[in-house]
This record gives C-alpha cells, sequence and structure tokens, in this order.
C-alpha cells in the first residue's frame, strides 16, 4: 500500500480519537460534548466532543462507537466498556434503540447506571433524538427488580451520578381515569414503588398511560402514543407526545383525555399548569377539539361527584 493511501486513514483515526474520551478539556458552554466516567467509576464527566457531521442516525452511531474508545486520559474512562458490542441502532420517529449484545448484563450495578446516564445524555444532544431505548439481545432492559426501563432521556438522571446505586421510593398517587360512560374523570388512588432517577412528574404520565388498575376507572390515553418527554420548569409540566397521541382509541369527552394528565400532574406534582406538545410543537389541537397551544389548568368540573364514584 503507498504511503499516500495510508495517509489519510491515519489522519482520520487521530481526527476520531481526538474526539472520543481522551480529551481531558471539559467543553465551554453551549458546546457539544460527550459523557465519559471518572477514575474511580463512581460519576460521569463531560469531554469536549465535536459532532459528526451527518444525518440523525449516522451521528448517533459514531457518537456510540466514540463512547466505546479507550480513553486518552487517566481521568477519564470510556462509558461503554469494550467487550459489550453495539449490535444494533436505529431511529422509530424522535427515538433512539441501541441494541446492546449479553456482556451488557454483565457489568455491575452503579457501572450499568452510570453508562446509561452517560450514553442517553450525550445521544440527546442531537437534532432529532428526543428519547434513548435500551435493549439486550432485541429484549427490552430491564433493572434489577425485573422491572422494565423503559424510554429514557436526560429528566430521568437527576442527582448526583457518582452516588451509590439508585434507591427507590414509594409514594401514593391520585390519578384519574374515565368514568363507565366516558363523560367524567374519577380518581384512582394508586401506591407506587419507583426508582430515584425517574421524575414524579413523568412517572405519572406514564401510569395514566398504562391505564388503571381495577373496576369503576377506564383508560383515556391511546396505548400506542409515545411518550417523548416530561419536564417541569416555573411552574409549567411540558409533556411531550409523537403524533399517535392525537388519536383517540376510545369513545370518551377528548376533555377527558386532557385533563387526565392535567389533573393528575397538578394535584402530584409542584407544577400549576400542564402544556402538552406533540413532537415538541404546542400548534395542535386533541381530537381537532381541545386547544393544545397554551398551559392548561386543572378542571374538577369534569370530576364525577363522590356519590357517582361510589
Amino acid at each position: 500500500m503507498s504511503i499516500r493511501k495510508i495517509l489519510p486513514a491515519v489522519l482520520l483515526f487521530i481526527i476520531l480519537a481526538a474526539t472520543a474520551c481522551g480529551r481531558s478539556s471539559e467543553p465551554d458552554e453551549g458546546e457539544s460534548f460527550i459523557y465519559c466516567l471518572n477514575e474511580d467509576n463512581t460519576g460521569i464527566v463531560k469531554a469536549e466532543y465535536r459532532l459528526y457531521e451527518g444525518d440523525t442516525l449516522e451521528t448517533a452511531r459514531q457518537m456510540l462507537e466514540d463512547m466505546q474508545e479507550p480513553a486518552g486520559d487517566i481521568e477519564y474512562v470510556s462509558a461503554i466498556p469494550r467487550e459489550v458490542e453495539i449490535q444494533q441502532c436505529e431511529l422509530s420517529g424522535s427515538i433512539l434503540e441501541v441494541d446492546f449484545s449479553r456482556e451488557y448484563l454483565e457489568i455491575g450495578q452503579l457501572r450499568e447506571k452510570l453508562l446509561r446516564a452517560a450514553v442517553v445524555q450525550s445521544l440527546v444532544q442531537i437534532d432529532g433524538i428526543n428519547g434513548v431505548a435500551f435493549t439486550i439481545d432485541g429484549v427490552p432492559l430491564t433493572d434489577s427488580d425485573g422491572i422494565e426501563v423503559g424510554l429514557m432521556n436526560e429528566d430521568d438522571f437527576v442527582g448526583d451520578m457518582s452516588s451509590s446505586p439508585s434507591s427507590y421510593q414509594t409514594d401514593t398517587l391520585t390519578l384519574y381515569f374515565a368514568n363507565e360512560s366516558g363523560d367524567r374523570l374519577v380518581p384512582q388512588t394508586v401506591d407506587v414503588r419507583y426508582s430515584s432517577n425517574v421524575s414524579k412528574d413523568k412517572l405519572i404520565v406514564e401510569k395514566l398511560m398504562q391505564g388503571p388498575d381495577g373496576a369503576g376507572a377506564y383508560p383515556t390515553i391511546n396505548p400506542d402514543a409515545t411518550l417523548l418527554s416530561v419536564t417541569t420548569k416555573d411552574g409549567i409540566c411540558y409533556v411531550n407526545f409523537d403524533s399517535t397521541f392525537l388519536t383517540g382509541a376510545y369513545d370518551i369527552l377528548p376533555d377527558l383525555t386532557v385533563y387526565s394528565i392535567v389533573n393528575s400532574l397538578v394535584e402530584g406534582t409542584e407544577a400549576l399548569q400542564v402544556q402538552i406538545t406533540i413532537n415538541g410543537e404546542s400548534n395542535a389541537e386533541y381530537m381537532e377539539t381541545v386547544d393544545l397551544s397554551q398551559p392548561l389548568e386543572e378542571n374538577m368540573d369534569l370530576v364525577a361527584a363522590d356519590e357517582e364514584n361510589e
């Protein structure tokens, strides 16, 4: 092979290596980055990173490869161990699905938690990616209790990532579902146990999407809808679905679907209002009836009287 053919390949390798965890300097405000693990494997740290100039999927695949590169700085450890194979990476709408080999299951609990935090928070920087889902040999990833981890975004990783493996907490939620007639909301009290790394507002929406337990209450949200993200800021909870949400799946008043979400979140969190968006956009109407362009306050007029709940 001639030197002319060798030099471009060497140059490309050097450029890619410089973008991975071997770079020790932290990014400036507004610059792209990649997460690595610290020297003790007890926390994650940001490193400078130049995003690949390709489409969304190409950029994500390149980032995942770079997150597996051996670190060139002793302070940084690659987030994804070399023995874990990235078997597939596909984009479904704005959700990136990453499939790992079975070696992923051999990672220790803390290291695995840090891997998820590093990979997800790095990937969601990429335009067109609003959430990430992990599978192992095609099977959805579950936690140590056998609970499916599901869709993840940056809001799932709150608190100090150098702490011990995620703890669990219990709570009692009041969720609003439809009554049998489909013209009123009925409250249902639910005891939950969930990871401290899952925000309560997201938990509430996920529980609503799963539907009610027991008799006397009926689901309100299209089960085929995808929850992209849930965040709360300045007293407003922003709930972002894909466009499937706009298609009702049950014979109920359209207002019930919207206010089952609004009432449950306002009652269960510090949010005072709820803004429902579709693929990040607020210029939508649910079932061409309920205006979603502005944040909504709870509407207790839609809740059935106590005697109707009995």
